[in-house]
């Protein structure tokens, strides 16, 4: 527990600039994922950027429209494996990714733009029109009400209430892993995840 608690504040320290690219960094991607990576990396640094701004409804509008035009791909053709969390980094790099590294991407680029970590949810679901596992951001911008969804199969966000399509499962962030009752108010059941440990441990090293 106490390097958990070490690995999520060694983040949080780098919250509001991770992502973040270097020249240096530049260099690295174009080497080894060739140019068309590399100025996909630099459009994203310039285009959050551009975002700061911004009134938060309208950076969460931006950030899902221009993260959602990543293309999707199962982490067994990319990574070679199932179930792999890519890193923000990873993910710009690779050019491709699936539902988790659109959480995992979005949940960082809005805590770049200086969002609440602890508004902030990884939310497993089952897709009930398309069928299995799924997973979407939750936002929880007023304490008590339904959160807004931010999902790599809808440009638009709306809140969970309204989102019949999804059956959720649990809410995972730094602080462990809950569940949700009808008031909207969340339950602690675990105190952490091991895949956002994992997480946190890879941003960390790529900080």
């Amino acid at each position: 527990m106490k390097l958990l608690t070490l690995l999520i504040f060694a983040t949080l320290l780098v919250a509001d600039t991770y992502p973040n690219f270097t020249n240096k960094d530049y260099i690295h991607i174009q080497n080894k994922a060739g140019k068309i990576a590399k100025n996909r990396a630099q459009d994203y640094q310039k285009t959050i950027a551009s975002l700061k701004k911004m009134p938060k409804s309208k950076q969460l509008a931006k950030v899902n429209f221009y993260l959602n035009q990543l293309l999707p791909q199962y982490d067994d053709v990319i990574q070679k494996q199932e179930d792999y969390w890519a890193t923000p980094k990873e993910f710009l790099m690779t050019g491709f990714g699936d539902c988790e590294d659109y959480v995992i991407i979005k949940y960082f680029s809005l805590l770049k733009l200086g969002f609440d970590k602890d508004k902030l949810f990884f939310t497993t679901v089952d897709e009930k029109y398309i069928g299995g596992y799924h997973m979407v951001l939750s936002y929880f911008e007023k304490e008590g009400e339904s959160p807004l969804i931010l999902d790599n199969l809808s440009f638009r966000i709306l809140k969970l209430e309204t989102r019949e399509d999804l059956d959720v499962d649990v809410f995972i962030n730094a602080d462990g892993v809950y569940k949700m009752n009808k008031k909207n108010k969340l339950r602690k059941i675990q105190d952490y995840s091991p895949k956002f440990k994992d997480l946190l441990r890879k941003v960390k090293k790529e900080s």
